[in-house]
């Protein structure tokens, strides 16, 4: 295990800066397997002592950790994500630092999910690459104060991209600012197709950095919402009849030792190289396995169906949005930009999960030398059976359930995320699905009890 102290002269400067800035408080942060934020938070004061031999916590009251007689653990602070956070300010100034999770031994503990990113990015570290990613983070904004989302209302009225109807323009302006706050540079922000819709995009980098960014996110822009009475919900399809959120994961193979984006070929039609290639095989190849890990929810499944811009089908394109996998076209003289997208993740994913599984399944294309189908530029959503055949399409899917089944046939993917978070998120995910299962919705009440 690595010394929790870390970084001498790193150290020196994060307890510099914490009392040049008045810290008061540290907030200690984690995740659970299902991607929920956790948090202590310590006076400053114990911060030192939190350093130097991590802060012991009862892991079986996480969800997902551990069972009562194996408990024990400790927190481990990673002082390189020290920042102020900035609507904590003034006279109980706090810091937040994400932390690593380890046993009572000083191991690693598999159930982490920050150490799974980071097993799976020593893995490509042994294959000559970086992994890097850029996630775009959908969200609604919804008047708060309802008892439920059933009887919420989006924010606003406005559309794609509006202008004098998108009210939380402002609003969206202090979120980037929260953001930037916490180090994490944002390259756009703006209103989504749906009402109350907004997406705001993160500069890419590599995927743990990308990974802590997103839960970082989500925490911000939840919280600079309640200060306008507003919530923001990351829920895929909280409003039947319009789009849901996503969160298009947008990643590239950097070379370790070049920093050269191992995507690019100039002499290519689309300008990916052979390792391109043969990564986005191993994504489709390995998609329904994902599936479970990149759309949790039983929600996720009522965002992935045809005519709402979200896919539903195993292929890839350049201009068909309905593709599972898009190539972004680059600008020219910009090599370094070369980039795919994935389109089936949304933002009730872990995003340390899901970047795991993701270059976990490139990377098994590249050592396999899986061959790329050809690209399918036509509308998957107006495709037949007969069409679906001829071109070997396959699907995502239907619903959690069968997600559940493809997670637990795909040996890569449970490699991926290692057999602790796959025992606990399958005990969980199958729980889910099965109290879904026996609901009584309101749509079938309307629909058959006066007719049967």
């Amino acid at each position: 295990m690595t010394e929790p102290g870390g970084n001498t002269a790193l150290r020196a400067e994060v307890f510099e800066r914490a009392e040049s800035e008045g810290v008061k408080f540290i907030s200690l942060q984690f995740t659970d397997i299902m991607g929920v934020a956790k948090n202590v938070t310590i006076p400053f004061h114990k911060f030192d002592d939190a350093v130097d031999h991590g802060l012991w916590f009862d892991g079986s009251s996480i969800d997902g950790f551990a069972r009562i007689h194996e408990s024990d653990m400790f927190l481990a602070p990673d002082l390189a994500t020290f920042r102020v956070i900035p609507w904590e300010r003034d006279k109980n100034t706090t810091a937040r630092v994400i932390c690593n999770v380890y046993t009572p031994d000083g191991d690693e503990f598999p159930g982490d999910p920050r150490h799974v990113m980071r097993r799976n990015a020593r893995l490509a570290a042994e294959m000559g690459y970086v992994f890097q990613t850029g996630p775009e983070l959908e969200f609604f904004l919804l008047k708060a104060g309802s008892p439920g989302v059933l009887d919420s209302l989006p924010h606003d009225r406005a559309s794609y991209f509006d202008v004098t109807s998108d009210e939380a323009a402002d609003i969206r302006k202090e979120m980037v600012v929260a953001l930037e706050g916490l180090g994490i540079v944002v390259e756009a922000s703006h209103h989504e197709v749906a009402n109350g819709q907004h997406e705001i995009d993160f500069r890419y980098a590599d995927a743990l950095t990308t990974a802590d960014n997103t839960v970082a996110g989500k925490i911000a822009l939840k919280a600079i919402a309640q200060r306008h009475d507003l919530s923001a919900t990351f829920m895929p399809k909280p409003f039947f009849g319009i789009n849901g959120s996503g969160m298009h994961t947008h990643q590239s193979l950097a070379d370790l030792h070049t920093g050269e984006n191992a995507f690019y070929d100039p002499d290519d039609e689309y300008g990916l190289s052979p390792v391109a290639r043969q990564f986005i095989a191993g994504q489709l190849a390995h998609a329904r396995g994902m599936s479970a890990i990149l759309a949790p929810l039983v929600n996720s499944y009522k965002r992935l169906v045809p005519g709402y811009e979200a896919p539903a089908y195993i292929s890839w394109a350049r201009i068909n949005r309905s593709a599972l996998v898009r190539v972004p076209r680059v600008s020219a003289g910009r090599p370094e930009s070369t980039r795919i997208e994935l389109r089936c993740p949304d933002p009730s994913c872990n995003p340390y999960l899901a970047f795991s599984v993701m270059l976990a399944s490139g990377l098994d294309g590249i050592r396999r030398g899986l061959t790329l189908p050809a690209p399918i530029e036509e509308d998957l959503f107006h495709f037949d059976e007969e069409m679906m055949a001829k071109h070997a399409v396959g699907t995502l899917p239907a619903n959690l359930g069968e997600a559940l089944q493809e997670l637990q046939r795909d040996d890569l993917v449970v490699r991926a995320i290692g057999d602790h978070i796959t025992e606990w998120f399958l005990q969980a995910k199958h729980r889910e699905w099965n109290e879904y299962r026996m609901q009584v919705t309101p749509w079938e009440f309307d629909r058959y009890l006066e007719t049967y």
